[in-house]
């Protein structure tokens, strides 16, 4: 399998979706990366930086363990070998003897103690990562290479989240730093195959080539240092002067494609596609609102929505109408599509029967206050704009007046933290189902005030489930019971999107559909 460069001796495409080239690799060039966004944080589990960030510390960061994009089945990294005691509370990690970090120092069990303690320790600044230690107790060292993590109660989705860039391992030196200030950079060192050489925000990013680098992920079949000598992440926010700038080949390789520029770059270079494991565009309700309160309320919206309808209107056929919460590509996906269905008339006796009643300007309302609701979303693209001002169409005809509130990530982080919104359209990528106990979960963020001890059970019961197979089917009556209530309505999946020229090769997706390890990426000599 070929999930990096396509060697002679290699057929097919690389794991995870990959530019391909018959040539052999050339070593050195620089990769010129186009990002929607600067990134933020140089701290790998700054996750509120979002993906710009994670391209670009992915680069700087292994983890423990790597999750194939095709199998998604966990594979060696920084740990040669890894196990699991009978209840999932325990997990002992076996490091490789070869790896170190940037400043020279080696891996050792003792770091992965330091970055798991420093994790808890801050899992306030981080609550995309905090989910993964519920119950964490310590971790034990048991030699130089021997990490043992313990849990208070069981966490069979920790091996999978070991996998993820905002787990990756840092130095011991790194923790040491004041959380706040690692997001410049400075002082946090990781095992990756590049290093920070500089940066400017709001501007560039590069990272250069370390030579000492030997131990990407067997899954690469390109264990050495990367062939590249450099990538430069450039910010180029307007996603027209970005499929332009690859057009005219000023840059290498862009991020944040547009469904429309789709035919476009197809056109003039690669156009890479991955189905985005995770939670999917949709409506996600505030459960504590005065109106969305009502399970009768959040059914008759979902009746309202025609997926089919807004993914038409805001993206193409690459990205597929959802029929539950989860994708269809996260393991563990459960079809429930039986709960949703476009139904106008349905919509109005399911608002009706919650004393809805459409009052002269056709909006409804109830003792005299109208089902006027407030959306929140990032408008950090035209398909997502495009995407709510359909919906706020289709929920008009049923006599919902929604109002749109756009704003940037920290504006809509702000909002959803708080709860000042009624509804929310958002996706979320992860590569485990068990980002619901997260989005739900009682000791998760659930910025959408569900209290429901019987979804709550669910999640913590399949956290114990070692087997795979009973896990999936307690994750199946998971979907079922968000789906039952219309805590949610999913629209359409995310797709991962990144276009090349046609001299980059190599650039491919990880299991979660974000940028993967460059280390095989190469360039045509010019």
């Amino acid at each position: 399998m070929c999930v990096s460069v396509l060697l002679g001796a290699c057929s097919g495409p690389p794991a995870g979706g990959g530019a391909t080239s018959s040539g052999e690799p050339t070593a050195g060039g620089t990769l010129t990366y186009a990002l929607t966004t600067d990134p933020l944080s140089f701290n790998p589990s700054g996750n509120n930086a979002g993906v710009d960030s994670w391209a670009v510390t992915r680069q700087l960061f292994d983890s423990l363990l790597f999750l194939d994009p095709d199998s998604k089945q966990l594979e060696p990294w920084l740990a040669q070998s890894w196990s699991s005691n009978a209840d999932a509370t325990a997990f002992t990690f076996r490091l490789r003897e070869d790896a170190t970090f940037s400043d020279g120092s080696t891996v050792s069990a003792s770091d992965v103690k330091a970055t798991f303690d420093d994790l808890v320790a801050n899992k306030a600044k981080s609550p995309g990562t905090a989910s993964a230690f519920t119950g964490y107790r310590t971790t034990d060292v048991v030699d130089p290479r021997t990490a043992v993590v313990r849990f208070s109660t069981p966490n069979a989705a920790f091996p999978v989240a070991t996998a993820s860039v905002m787990l990756g391992i840092v130095s011991r030196s790194t923790t040491i730093i004041p959380y706040d200030d690692r997001a410049t950079g400075k002082g946090v060192i990781g095992s990756g195959p590049f290093v920070l050489q500089s940066y400017t925000k709001d501007v560039s990013t590069t990272l250069v080539r370390r030579p000492e680098y030997r131990w990407a992920p067997a899954a690469f079949d390109h264990s050495g240092a990367a062939h590249l000598s450099a990538i430069d992440f450039t910010v180029v926010p307007e996603s027209a002067v970005r499929s332009g700038s690859l057009s005219a080949g000023s840059v290498d390789v862009i991020s944040g494609v547009e469904p429309t520029a789709v035919g476009e770059l197809e056109s003039v270079g690669t156009v890479l596609t991955r189905s985005t494991p995770g939670y999917v565009n949709g409506v996600y309700f505030n459960a504590s609102g005065p109106a969305t309160a009502d399970p009768a309320v959040r059914r008759g919206i979902a009746h309202a929505v025609d997926p089919t309808q807004i993914r038409d209107t805001a993206a193409t056929d690459k990205f597929a109408v959802a029929t539950s919460i989860l994708s269809a590509s996260t393991p563990g996906w459960a079809d429930e599509s039986s709960s949703f269905g476009f139904d106008p008339a349905a919509a109005g006796r399911d608002l009706d029967s919650a004393g809805w009643v459409a009052g002269p300007d056709g909006v409804r309302a109830k003792n005299g206050t109208r089902l006027s609701l407030k959306l929140i979303y990032m408008n950090s693209s035209a398909q997502t704009q495009s995407a709510v001002e359909v919906l706020q169409q289709q929920l008009r005809s049923v006599g919902v007046d929604l109002t749109l509130s756009g704003g940037s990530a920290p504006d809509f982080l702000a909002a959803w933290q708080s709860g000042d919104f009624d509804a929310a359209w958002i996706a979320g990528g992860a590569s485990d189902a068990d980002i619901l106990r997260t989005v739900y979960g009682r000791n998760g963020t659930n910025f959408y005030k569900v209290e429901d001890p019987q979804l709550d059970d669910l999640l913590t019961r399949q956290l114990a489930a070692v087997d795979q197979g009973a896990r999936f089917a307690l994750l199946a009556q998971v979907q079922k019971r968000i789906a039952d209530q219309y805590y949610q309505v999913p629209v359409y999946e995310n797709t991962g999107i990144i276009a090349t020229t046609t001299a980059v090769h190599g650039v491919v997706f990880g299991a979660d559909s974000r940028l993967d390890l460059l280390v095989g990426a190469w360039k045509d000599p010019t």
